[in-house]
């Protein structure tokens, strides 16, 4: 089975914010990124808000509930007591958790299991125990020791972190060595019992080959490439293309 695509909104998010307008709507181009087959949409709120906001995420849960009962709510964030709470009121199918500083642009590396491990295991069996599916943002070479430890938490997945793949796009050699690591970081895991996603500078041109590479990817979640494409194919068409990307 091709991996599932999940839409982040964070970018359409940041654009609506620069006015103080409803426009670009978020929720209405999550609609047509679900009608147009999409499996799910993701969401990063960070405390300030700088993107999506808390009042952002009712919404999208009431539009998953009302008109697409298959597709999936991702949210991410960094597990703070804050963030749990809203986890817990807005009951995502996946949280999948980083281990960002909320003043950082954007997530740029994973987990260090072992360090954290006594810090992760009770917030992961907190959201367990409410039926979520738990996935840990991951580094794309974690050693073997560092995927035992994250399995030790009890979480269901790792997010490959494939920021250093996206930025290799003007060179293939050095692609392919970062492509070769998030393949062996995703059989270690596998062995260990974990599902895999992967997310970040994903694009319709580098996707397919992690595709054919790890075969048993289960999700992908793409924000930034997917919204510049939708500005010049449009959001509908953009899902398209990146779901025939999800074939290899």
């Amino acid at each position: 089975m091709p991996a599932k695509l999940s839409v982040n909104l964070n970018a359409i998010a940041m654009l609506r914010n620069r006015r103080d307008l409803p426009w670009p709507s978020v929720a209405g181009l999550g609609r047509i990124a679900l009608e147009a087959g999409a499996h799910g949409l993701t969401v990063h709120p960070r405390p300030d808000e700088r993107h999506i906001r808390f009042s952002d995420l009712p919404v999208l849960r009431a539009l998953i509930d009302d008109a697409f009962h298959q597709a999936e709510f991702n949210i991410e964030g960094y597990p703070s007591e804050a963030f749990l709470a809203l986890v817990e009121e807005h009951q995502p199918d996946q949280v999948t958790l980083v281990p960002d500083d909320p003043s950082q642009a954007t997530s740029d590396h994973g987990w260090p299991f072992r360090e954290r491990l006594g810090f992760l295991k009770p917030v992961v069996q907190r959201l367990k125990r409410q039926g979520f599916r738990v996935s840990l943002f991951c580094d794309p070479d974690a050693p073997e020791d560092e995927l035992a430890a994250a399995r030790e938490t009890g979480a269901d997945r790792v997010e490959l972190y494939t920021g250093p793949y996206g930025a290799c796009f003007d060179d293939s050699a050095k692609a392919a060595i970062e492509l070769e690591k998030l393949a062996e970081t995703a059989r270690l895991a596998a062995g260990f019992g974990l599902g895999v996603n992967a997310g970040h500078d994903l694009t319709v041109d580098n996707l397919p080959a992690i595709a054919k590479r790890i075969p048993a990817l289960a999700e992908v979640s793409i924000g930034h490439g997917l919204t510049a494409d939708a500005l010049e194919h449009g959001m509908a068409e953009t899902v398209r293309r990146f779901l025939r990307a999800c074939k290899g």
